[in-house]
């Protein structure tokens, strides 16, 4: 089955966000995966924050990685909206050292569930919906398999 269309949604908290969500789209584009991006705010723009979140299933995303630093509500917001898996970057944005994004992306609520990686880990957020959208789209699965096969060595 070919992928048509944008997948993913990369969202990020603030357009300082952008060199460690980058690693994101670099590997969405080695894959082959279309995506959209977009910045927003759980706390400076709550009001598009849900409108783009209510709208993510009829826009035909499948899977949204967030990225966000300090207070780094942003993916819990949208994981309140959706059904969508939404996938959690925590990001250096403190002094804190991204201990602070990090515990607000995987201290999530009981029914609203949102996967975390490491923080500034937008490469393997991306990977990680790859191999949610590999369930589906068997040519994605056979190029995560051959990614791997090359992490041996």
């Amino acid at each position: 089955m070919a992928i048509k269309g944008k997948k993913v949604a990369i969202v990020m908290g603030s357009v300082a966000d952008e060199p460690v969500m980058k690693k994101a789209s670099d590997i969405l584009k080695e894959f082959g995966v279309g995506y959209e991006r977009q910045i927003l705010s759980a706390h400076r723009m709550p009001n598009k924050t849900r409108e783009f979140a209510k709208s993510i299933k009829e826009s035909g995303i499948e899977v949204v990685i967030a990225g966000a630093g300090k207070a780094a509500h942003l993916a819990g917001v949208i994981a309140s909206y959706t059904t969508v898996p939404v996938i959690g970057v925590p990001i250096n944005a403190s002094d804190l050292g991204g201990l602070d994004s990090l515990f607000s992306i995987v201290q999530m609520p009981s029914g609203v569930p949102v996967a975390c990686v490491a923080i500034n880990g937008a490469k393997n957020a991306a990977l990680l919906a790859i191999g949610i959208l590999a369930i589906k789209y068997n040519d994605l699965a056979e190029k995560l398999e051959k990614y791997k096969d090359k992490l041996e060595y």
